[in-house]
């Protein structure tokens, strides 16, 4: 009641302040750019400064003077965030913000199926217009370039083509419902421990090659309406404003047209904000994050500072009409557009979308002697292990943490599959997170046990001796130190002792399912005793249903993984090389508050994945690209439009694809690109191509793959520019990085 009557009262001073004006309408006949100009020259210097900066947890002022209301952003890039109080994280109690939770970004990528993220983008649109939403704080798109990250399950993988090609029509999808992206985090924001201090040390090249490419095709052909800053710094500026990376890559280079928005209390100067790039701040209380006073948001680096510095000289409106230009541009796209078309909340559309790209994204790591599908006949008896059976995966992982309307579990889902054809029998087997509470937003379920480590595996095993199929799901979850926004993970091992129950489960029983539930790889040292295994992401409201699709054979699993899942840590470039998590040293510039900043080397450069595994001639325990079906499938016949290709043309690549097996499947047609010879170092082979194909049993067709000089290029660091060299390329054609079938060379000049 206190909040409602306080936000009463400012409705009310509001609307007597403006009671003696004349309401000012801008002609909307008028093209965009103009009716900005139009805008601006009206604007007074207090109305330019309202609209730069945050007026609530997730607002920003409108300009009520000339019809811009109020703009509303909300965390994703899984579902739309439960609405919070004005100015507290506290739950705003609200009993309409609940929404389908879409799968995490991990899975979207693992489809290798763009036509799932414009799916994927155009349902969560509809959802945040529903709910009243302007902005969604997504997609992610930053490299997965260690598995300890906490917050890779919001990302696109490993390699920048494959984020590239996804990015695009997701961004595509959420603006085509009149509703901003915000791509993030801008940039090089590759792990969370002490992201506010990690000034990151990376050469041009892998800037250029690694980094930034899902970034630029977010802008460049994704039209992306905003971009969100990172925490952490690069050349000694943090990256919500940063010189280099905002002023002179982003919006010099690329063109950028959009507003760069702050990280919440990613800002920490007014004179850095004014003049390196940033658009609008975003953050909770008087310096963005902890600090607070009454008139928190007037106190902003971009509030009531930056109109001290105008109207003392400091600095002149320049800056100021390039940010507020963009910002109206902003308006016009989302709060102005009034073609905007109609929201639903938690349709069955929408949880058809979410099955949809879960069951596409699910990966088949092993399945040795077939042991999946669920042969029905031979399935008296199921008993399923784990705490991740019956764990809600929705609540928790930082700000991508949901209220969904509903949550199907794996323990639930296959009970329902089954009915009572089937007992399906379950075990605890291990404890782990069983708060299940993140912000205000409780899970409701009670998983307590105290039972002891030894008792509960004890259990397990003595069940599994009755049970025709065992199926441990397990893995990590979204409390700290696991997957979760803030910390990276300690170790990449399995946590609560799943290992040691896994191996005990493993000498009982033949038919041994092991579904890893997470946004990152783990070691497996006991791979080669299970008989299936798993990739289930993190997937959402329709987890248990995507899951036991897969299990019982209804849905043909065809996700292919988006990152390198290493034998152990010591094969990932950036721990042998001990980079992570790099090296402390005092400050420079302590206007942040920070005394302290670790500098974190990327001396892998390029070798970030496979590109690290290929140099080194390093066998993962299973490679990028790799997934497997229920079906088997050829390739055969490749052959190109040309033998040699000029900067300026393009190159087709076509082979045949064939379902050999008996069910219908989809398989992913991967293009990789070989340098034969080149001026410097270039990865043994990079993704420049794929394409999913769906066939039924003895069904073949041909896949066509394009490539361009862009395909060919390095980063030249003496030039600044991308360059390639006259010579001999091949084209890898496979199913995986480690299998490659095809190959064929062609000739640059």
């Amino acid at each position: 009641m206190k909040h409602f009557i306080t936000i009463c009262m400012m409705v009310v001073c509001s609307m007597t302040a403006n009671a003696q004006q004349t309401p000012i309408y801008l002609d909307d006949a008028k093209p965009i750019e103009q009716r900005i100009d139009d805008a601006i020259a009206r604007m007074t210097l207090q109305e330019k400064i309202r609209v730069i900066h945050a007026q609530s947890k997730f607002s920003s002022a409108g300009i009520p003077r000339l019809g811009f209301p109020d703009f509303w952003t909300d965390d994703g890039p899984h579902g739309v965030r439960p609405d919070v109080l004005w100015d507290e994280w506290d739950q705003a109690g609200q009993t309409n913000d609940s929404c389908v939770a879409f799968p995490a970004l991990t899975c979207l990528a693992a489809t290798w199926n763009p036509d799932m993220s414009l799916i994927y983008g155009k349902s969560l649109g509809e959802e945040a217009l529903y709910r009243g939403k302007d902005m969604i704080l997504g997609p992610g798109v930053n490299i997965n370039r260690t598995p300890l990250g906490g917050r890779n399950f919001e990302y696109m993988g490993e390699d920048p083509y494959l984020a590239s090609t996804m990015v695009v029509p997701y961004v595509q999808g959420l603006q085509s419902m009149g509703v901003s992206a915000c791509v993030k985090h801008y940039c090089l924001n590759n792990d969370e421990e002490y992201r506010h201090q990690v000034n990151v040390v990376v050469s041009d090249r892998a800037l250029h090659e690694i980094y930034l490419p899902a970034f630029k095709a977010a802008v460049e052909q994704g039209k992306a309406w905003a971009i969100m800053g990172a925490y952490n710094l690069y050349k000694d500026e943090h990256n919500c404003h940063n010189q280099y990376t905002l002023n002179k890559i982003l919006k010099g280079d690329w063109a950028f047209d959009g507003v760069v928005v702050s990280d919440w209390g990613g800002c920490h100067d007014t004179d850095q904000a004014v003049k390196n790039g940033l658009d609008m701040e975003f953050g909770s209380w008087t310096n963005g994050l902890s600090a607070g006073t009454s008139n928190a948001y007037d106190n902003y680096f971009l509030a009531t500072p930056y109109i001290i510095g105008i109207q003392s000289g400091k600095y002149t409106t320049k800056e100021l009409d390039d940010k507020v230009r963009r910002v109206l541009r902003l308006f016009f796209r989302t709060t102005m557009n009034r073609n905007r078309p109609h929201g639903f909340l938690c349709s069955e559309s929408h949880y058809e979308a979410a099955r949809r790209i879960a069951d596409e994204g699910i990966v088949l790591l092993q399945n040795k002697g077939n042991i999946l599908p669920i042969d029905r006949n031979k399935a008296k008896r199921i008993l399923v292990v784990g705490e991740n059976a019956i764990k809600m995966m929705t609540v928790g992982g930082g700000s991508s943490s949901l209220k969904v309307q509903r949550e199907i579990l794996p323990l639930e889902g296959l009970r329902q599959r089954f009915g009572n054809d089937v007992v399906v029998d379950y075990a605890r087997g291990y404890v782990g997170d069983v708060s299940g509470e993140y912000n205000g937003v409780t899970t409701g379920q009670k998983l307590k046990d105290n039972r002891s480590e030894s008792k509960l595996i004890a259990e397990a095993v003595e069940k599994a001796k009755n049970a025709d199929y065992v199926i441990v799901v397990g893995g990590l979850n979204k409390s700290d130190y696991q997957d979760c926004e803030g910390h990276d993970r300690k170790q990449y091992e399995l946590p609560y002792a799943q290992n040691r129950l896994i191996e005990a489960l493993a000498k009982t029983t033949k038919r041994l399912v092991y579904v890893n539930i997470s946004g990152n790889a783990v070691a497996m040292p006991w791979k080669d005793k299970v008989g299936a295994i798993v990739q289930a992401w993190f997937i959402g409201s329709e987890a248990g249903n995507a899951i036991t699709d897969v299990l019982t054979g209804d849905a043909n699993p065809s996700g292919k993984l988006p990152f390198t899942w290493y034998a152990s840590l010591n094969d990932c470039g950036a721990h042998a090389l001990n980079t992570y998590p790099g090296t402390w040293r005092s400050a420079k510039d302590k206007s942040a508050g920070f005394s302290k900043i670790i500098d974190e080397e990327y001396k892998e450069g390029v070798y970030v994945g496979y590109r690290w595994t290929d140099k080194n001639n390093i066998k993962p325990t299973f490679a990028f690209g790799h997934g497997l079906s229920y079906t088997t499938f050829s390739m055969s016949n490749l052959r190109q439009s040309a033998k040699e290709m000029t900067r300026d043309g393009k190159l087709t690549f076509t082979v045949t694809v064939k379902n050999t097996g008996s069910k219908r499947g989809a398989e992913t047609v991967q293009l990789y690109i070989k340098d034969i010879k080149s001026s410097v170092d270039r990865p043994v082979k990079e993704l420049k191509g794929f394409k999913k194909v769906w066939l039924e049993p003895g069904e073949q067709k041909d896949v066509d793959m394009t490539i361009d000089n862009n395909a060919l290029a390095y980063y030249d660091e003496t030039t600044g520019t991308w360059k390639s060299e006259d010579g001999e390329f091949d084209a890898l054609v496979g199913n995986a990085s480690d299998n490659i079938m095809l190959k064929s060379r062609f000739m640059l000049k």
